[in-house]
C-alpha cells in the first residue's frame, strides 16, 4: 500500500497501487526520464511510433534550446518528421483557438505522435488538441517552469477566458537538467513561485476537506510535501542555476503533477493562488497585453492569501490554525529562491489588485479560502485591508 512513496520519480510511470486512502490510483505515463543528457533517451522512447509522421512544436526560443537536436536525434534514428515552429517575435504565445487551430492544421492523418518542445503553452497546447485527435505525445521539457509537464489538465483560453479541461496524460516525459540550464532566469523563477503555490493549495485542500467533508488523499499530500521540502532546500542554487538545484525543481513540480494525475484534480497544485493568477492574466490578454509568467503571479499571489489565513484564523476550524505559514514567511522563501514576491513588482495594479481579491474566487466553482471569506461575510473587508497593506 502507498508504494508510490518509497519510488524515485522515474520509476513512477506505469504505478498502480492500492492506497490508504481508501482507492486504487494509477499513473499511466508510459516513461519519464529527469537527468543529466536526457534528450538522448528521446529516440528509444519515441521507439513504439516509427511506423508513423512525428509532428516536432516548438517556438523561435524551445528550438534553439531542445528543438533543433532533437529534430536531428529523430532523423538520425529514422524517424520521419514533420516540423511546427511558432514564431511569435516579441509577444507572447497565447495557448487560444489560433494556437490550437495550428496545430490541428498540421496534424496530417498519418501521424503517430506529436512531440513537444518547450514549457507552459507548448505543452498545454499539444496537450489539449492530441487529447481531442487521440494521438499520444512527449514532452522535451525546456524550462523548470510549471507543473502540468505530467498533469491531466491543459490550462487553455477560449473567448478570452482561461479554463483548464480535462486532456490527456503526456506518453513520456524528458527532463534534461543541461537544457534546463540554459532556460531564462524569468522562468526558473516562475517554477519556483509555482511550487510555492502549493502551499495555500494545500492549505485550501485542508480547508476544503474539513469544513466541506471534500475527499482528500493523504499520500499525494506527502508526494507534494515532500516534492516542496527537497526543493524549497535546495533554493539557494536557482540563482547560480545549479544542476541539483534545478532537478530539484523540475522534480518537485514532476511529482505535484503526479499528484494531480493520481486524483484526476488539481486540488494537491492549484487553490485560490492560482485564481488570481488566472484573474489577472485573463484581464492582461483582453487588454491586448503580455501577461506576466503564470508562476511567477502563482509565486506572488501565493503570500497574499496566506494573508487571508491570518485574518480568518479565529474563524477557522481549530485544528486548521497551522495550517498555513505566516505570509512573511512565503515571501522570505520567494526572496530565497530569487522570485518576486509582491504584485506591485510585477506590474499588478492597485485597481486590478483589489479586483481580483473580491472577484477571484468565482474563476473556478472551488472552495477556498476566499469562497470562506465570502461566504463569513469577510471578504470585502480583508480585501481592503490586504490592498491597504500592499499599495497603500
Amino acid at each position: 500500500m502507498n508504494e508510490i512513496l518509497h519510488m524515485t520519480v522515474n520509476e513512477m510511470p506505469q504505478v498502480t497501487f492500492d492506497c490508504s486512502c481508501g482507492r486504487r490510483h494509477s499513473f499511466s505515463v508510459h516513461d519519464m526520464s529527469i537527468r543529466r543528457g536526457a534528450i538522448e533517451d528521446l529516440p528509444k522512447m519515441a521507439a513504439p511510433f516509427k511506423g508513423g509522421k512525428i509532428l516536432v512544436v516548438f517556438d523561435q526560443n524551445t528550438y534553439r534550446a531542445a528543438g533543433e537536436k532533437a529534430v536531428r536525434l529523430l532523423k538520425e534514428n529514422g524517424f520521419c518528421i514533420k516540423e511546427l515552429l511558432f514564431d511569435t517575435g516579441s509577444h507572447v504565445l497565447i495557448p487560444d483557438e489560433a494556437t490550437l487551430g495550428r496545430i490541428l492544421q498540421e496534424q496530417d492523418l498519418d501521424m503517430s505522435l506529436m512531440v513537444a518542445v518547450g514549457s507552459g503553452v507548448i505543452n498545454d497546447s499539444v496537450k489539449f488538441v492530441t487529447s481531442r485527435t487521440k494521438l499520444p505525445y512527449i514532452i522535451v521539457a525546456t524550462a523548470p517552469s510549471m507543473d502540468g509537464y505530467v498533469a491531466d489538465c491543459a490550462p487553455i483560453i477560449s473567448h478570452g477566458y482561461k479554463y483548464s479541461p480535462l486532456a490527456q496524460l503526456t506518453y513520456g516525459l524528458i527532463g534534461d537538467t543541461d537544457i534546463l540550464r540554459t532556460a531564462p532566469q524569468d522562468l526558473i523563477q516562475a517554477g519556483f513561485g509555482d511550487l510555492v503555490g502549493k502551499i495555500t493549495a494545500l492549505a485550501d485542500w485542508d480547508l476544503a476537506a474539513n469544513t466541506e467533508h471534500e475527499y482528500q488523499c493523504d499520500t499525494c499530500v506527502q508526494l507534494v510535501r515532500r516534492a516542496m521540502d527537497k526543493c524549497f532546500s535546495k533554493a539557494d542554487g536557482l540563482n547560480e542555476r545549479d544542476p541539483e538545484a534545478l532537478g530539484a525543481l523540475l522534480e518537485g513540480l514532476t511529482l505535484t503533477g503526479v499528484a494531480m494525475s493520481l486524483v484526476n484534480v488539481s486540488r494537491p497544485a492549484s487553490g485560490s493562488e492560482h485564481l488570481l493568477s488566472h484573474f489577472w492574466e485573463m484581464d492582461y490578454i483582453a487588454r491586448g497585453l503580455n501577461p506576466n509568467h503564470h508562476g511567477i503571479q502563482v509565486g506572488v499571489a501565493t503570500p497574499v492569501i496566506a494573508r487571508f489565513y491570518e485574518e480568518l484564523k479565529d474563524e477557522l476550524p481549530e485544528e486548521l490554525y497551522d495550517v498555513c505559514p505566516s505570509h512573511t514567511k512565503v515571501e522570505d522563501l520567494l526572496r530565497r529562491g530569487g522570485s518576486p514576491c509582491s504584485p506591485k513588482e510585477i506590474g499588478i495594479s492597485r485597481e486590478l489588485f483589489h479586483e481580483s481579491l473580491l472577484r477571484g474566487y468565482m474563476v473556478r466553482p472551488r472552495h477556498t479560502v476566499m469562497r470562506f471569506a465570502m461566504q463569513r461575510g469577510r471578504l470585502p473587508e480583508i480585501a481592503d485591508k490586504i490592498t491597504e497593506e500592499l499599495y497603500g
